[in-house]
């Protein structure tokens, strides 16, 4: 939602103090609400000094740079339109500023030229300066928003041309933006397509996402050649116009069927050589014993390369089984049949406890020689 607001530029006024020559502080503005004695530029008033006008003046003060100037009747503002000097006759101490129940205090340090004109005679007789006269720009509603400079004067009045002069220079730091743009957050939310509870780190998120979009999309308007407010549709027709004026290179490609034929070669290559080194495998497990027959030689080439490896790294050798090398020679140990022809001999056991298979396992694995 978008709101726009006018905001005034600041009115400046001033109005008049009794002058103080104190060791302490002294009164540069009154609290409350006031009057000038003898109007002010635009109005006589009323305006209101609250602790957090006076407050916000301190801050203000705090952040300058140069000793705010008291001169001599508003010279000042009259220095550009009559030519003349504007000596000062004090200077404020922007830091020393504070707020107390009557006013705005600051520390002045007086000329000497100045204080002699705001000390009675040495008989009582009366000063030169009365009063101190505050220059301040101020709102709508006629609070003070900040002090520019002050005056020694018996006549607090300054005239409007010197008021818009005032007014003009502290424009650049006390007018406020012309049009202020907000957004409503529930539109934001929804727009973004988020749900209504969305926190503002997920709006962030959103947000950031969107950017990151546009980024990529005018990239890709700027690979297409297109123009930086091109629309999609557009993009689109620069892409094709693009694929249209540029024919592909040909000696980068190569025809499918010779890609496949290639590629199945390659296939069949790899398949003989997984297939010759499983037979050499298989030939090492049996000559050394790790492989006790040619049933479990034809199980573990079914099961392919690994489970052969696997198989050879964890199985132990086997002397009583390596080739040539049979206690037996082939025939039943001891003398004859040694009993029934599914019993294992010892070398066989052996080979069931190093693979934990049972003899009923083994021996249906492999079968007993026939006599």
């Amino acid at each position: 939602m978008t709101t726009q607001s006018l905001h005034p530029k600041p009115r400046v006024a001033a109005c008049a103090l009794r002058v103080q020559v104190t060791d302490d502080k002294t009164r540069l503005m009154p609290a409350g609400t006031f009057h000038a004695p003898r109007g002010a530029a635009e109005g006589t008033g009323p305006w209101h000094l609250s602790a957090d006008a006076a407050q916000a003046i301190i801050r203000l003060a705090a952040a300058r740079s140069t000793d705010i100037a008291i001169d001599y009747e508003h010279q000042i503002l009259y220095s550009e339109k009559n030519g003349q000097p504007a000596p000062a006759s004090g200077w404020v101490d922007p830091r020393s500023l504070e707020y107390r129940e009557d006013g705005l205090y600051g520390t002045v340090t007086w000329t000497a030229k100045a204080r002699a004109a705001i000390e009675e005679g040495p008989n009582g007789e009366p000063p030169e300066y009365r009063y101190l006269s505050p220059v301040f720009p101020y709102d709508a509603n006629g609070v003070p928003l900040d002090l520019l400079h002050l005056a020694l004067t018996n006549t607090p009045a300054i005239d409007e041309g010197a008021a818009q002069l005032a007014a003009a220079r502290m424009s650049v730091t006390h007018e406020p933006p012309e049009e202020t743009d907000t957004v409503d957050r529930e539109q934001l939310i929804a727009a973004l397509g988020l749900a209504k509870e969305a926190t503002d780190e997920q709006i962030d998120s959103a947000i950031a996402a969107l950017k990151a979009a546009a980024a990529d999309a005018e990239a890709f308007r700027q690979a297409l050649g297109a123009k930086n407010d091109a629309k999609p549709d557009e993009a689109v027709a620069a892409l094709k116009a693009t694929s249209a004026n540029t024919p592909p290179d040909m000696s980068q490609y190569v025809p499918i069927a010779v890609f496949k034929e290639t590629t199945d070669q390659l296939a069949a290559l790899k398949a003989n050589s997984n297939a010759a080194e499983l037979d050499a495998l298989i030939k090492e497990g049996l000559d050394d014993g790790r492989i006790p027959g040619k049933a479990t030689a034809d199980w573990l080439r079914e099961q392919g390369i690994a489970a052969c490896k696997a198989h050879l790294e964890g199985a132990p050798s086997i002397a009583a089984l390596k080739t040539g090398q049979t206690q037996t020679q082939g025939k039943q140990p001891d003398g004859g049949k040694g009993g029934d022809d599914d019993k294992l001999n010892e070398s066989e056991l052996a080979v069931c406890k190093a693979m934990g298979l049972t003899p009923e396992q083994y021996r249906a694995a492999n079968p007993a020689p026939a006599e």
